[in-house]
């Protein structure tokens, strides 16, 4: 196979959905969640599943992080 000859596959991050903000901000989300996923689980010692990690996140975490996000994200100054 000659390199350059095949039509070259995309990343995420190179496509339009991979620079749309809201696209990078779900995926931030996605990241946080997959993480206290993961604490959790360890604490209770067997996998808790992705829909009670993240219904335990929206309810204990999400508010402030989508705060402290915003927060990062504000020019400085105001």
């Amino acid at each position: 196979m000659v390199k350059g000859t095949e039509k070259e596959e995309k990343s995420p991050a190179e496509t339009f959905a991979g620079q749309s903000s809201l696209y990078r901000e779900f995926l931030a989300e996605r990241e946080e969640i997959l993480r206290h996923k993961w604490i959790e689980s360890e604490k209770a010692g067997a996998d808790i599943g992705f829909e009670r990690a993240l219904l335990d996140w929206i309810r204990k975490h999400r508010d402030y992080w989508r705060s402290a996000r915003r927060e990062e994200h504000l020019p400085r100054g105001r």
